[in-house]
């Protein structure tokens, strides 16, 4: 796969992930951020299995990462209730903002540690606009920021930042379908005890329902199987400033459903975003065989 057909996946991706708070904020009042975060590793799980067996595909258990595997599933696990939580105390708008908006530092941090690769003037100019335009975007006569809520958003990004980190050693193993179903089921697993310390009754509804289908089918099993494809050729931390789409999508879905207000400060940092998703993404003919595969 080139890198420019993989970096469409990874903004594919990115755009299902700023659905998910939106999907939080139509909920009952009675579904837990936790506990929406479970449901969804849950349907994850369980939707990306159930196609790997129909696919009949099959992991090789003697060369499975088994260290990148559990730190992935760990990452996921712990990601789940710390976004949902932040999204709950900050808003729609700010969580995303925040827990993407600080994933492209950390993980460039960890691309440098990890893969000792150093981070391109490309990449460095492209993150940084793309987060002045999520801080643009942030920017609102009334907000209030819950600091608690803050530091939840930050170490929400913190763990998306090691899952692409370490699932980029993932994909080099297993095929990334299998991969994503072994990550996320494993992740569900980790948080069962969730499923018995807050109230699930809000399941049964036809509310309920659809959106833990929508979270666990869309926003986690296919985003996640396109996203995991694409780090086959591209950078870890060039996936996660790829990624600034989601907070993006967030507030468009904030501003055009969910009623949010919109100033000139908010609309210039969406065009920021853009413009940097844009730089990041055009890759010259002349310079398509540099990208450097890990």
């Amino acid at each position: 796969m080139n890198t420019s057909l993989s970096k469409i996946l990874i903004l594919c991706a990115a755009v299902l992930w700023g659905t998910t708070g939106t999907a939080q904020a139509l909920a009952s009042a009675e579904a837990h951020s936790v506990a929406i975060g479970a449901v969804r590793l849950a349907v994850g799980g369980l939707s990306l299995l159930a196609a790997c067996l129909i696919q009949k595909k099959k992991a090789d258990v003697r060369h499975l990462p088994i260290l990148p595997l559990t730190v992935a599933a760990a990452s996921m696990a712990a990601y789940q209730p710390l976004f949902f939580s932040a999204v709950i105390k900050t808003g729609v708008a700010v969580g995303t903002m925040v827990a993407i908006g600080s994933a492209p530092l950390l993980s460039g941090v960890l691309d440098y540690i990890v893969y000792s690769k150093k981070p391109t003037k490309k990449w460095l100019l492209a993150t940084f606009t793309g987060i002045l335009g999520c801080c643009c975007l942030l920017l609102k006569k009334d907000s209030q920021i819950d600091v608690i809520g803050l530091g939840m958003a930050i170490g929400a990004g913190a763990s998306f930042a090691c899952y692409t980190t370490v699932n980029k050693k993932i994909v080099q193993y297993v095929d990334p379908q299998v991969g994503a179903s072994l990550v996320f089921t494993t992740a569900a697993v980790l948080l069962i005890p969730c499923w018995f310390m807050y109230d699930m009754s809000w399941l049964v509804s036809l509310n309920g329902i659809g959106i833990a289908l929508h979270l666990g089918i869309l926003t986690t099993a296919l985003a996640y199987v396109l996203f995991s494809t694409a780090l086959k050729s591209v950078h870890a931390s060039t996936a996660v400033t790829l990624s600034l789409a989601e907070p993006v999508t967030a507030f468009l879905l904030g501003v055009f459903l969910l009623g949010e207000s919109l100033t000139l400060v908010n609309i210039c940092g969406a065009v920021l975003v853009f413009v940097s998703l844009a730089f990041l993404t055009y890759s010259p003919k002349s310079s398509l065989n540099q990208e450097v595969h890990i």
